[in-house]
């Protein structure tokens, strides 16, 4: 039997482990901590180590120290089934941070996500060219103005 989350992302805090796993699992619904412990040794010896769950997805966070930063090469992707929970996640997830075109933003701790609706890919497959051209023009995505590229509208 294959284990659940097999593959699951640790990421490096210099210090903010702990605040970042309860800010994710305060924005997620379907999320909760499930241990936060000490690291027993070597240089981050003290530090948190917190394992959370987001929707039965596995993270760990890990205060390391300030030797390694985040970058947007790396982000993750929240699929979004309406404009309010676009919006909901667009507004919770920016806060402290900034945000960028195409639904992509960067939150208060340095973490890259996509902020999508979950029809995006139906969408560029139909008519990806306008679909496109429209996307490069937002920072928060909007539905509607997708659906009308896509000729859904």
């Amino acid at each position: 039997m294959v284990e659940q989350n097999k593959i699951s992302p640790c990421l490096w805090f210099e210090n903010q482990a702990e605040e970042a796993a309860n800010f994710y699992v305060s924005v997620f619904r379907e999320a909760r901590i499930l241990t936060i412990s000490r690291i027993s040794a070597g240089p981050a010896e003290g530090n948190a180590l917190v394992e959370f769950e987001l929707y039965g997805h596995k993270f760990t966070a890990l205060d390391g120290g300030p030797l390694f930063k985040f970058t947007p090469a790396i982000s993750f992707v929240v699929k979004c089934e309406s404009q309010a929970e676009i919006d909901y996640y667009w507004e919770k997830l920016s806060a402290g941070g900034s945000t960028s075109q195409c639904g992509w933003l960067e939150d208060r701790f340095g973490i890259s996500w996509q902020v999508q609706p979950a029809i995006l890919p139906e969408l560029m497959e139909n008519a990806s060219e306008r679909v496109m051209e429209v996307l490069l023009t937002m920072t928060k995505p909007d539905i509607e103005q997708l659906r009308r590229a896509a000729g859904y509208g």
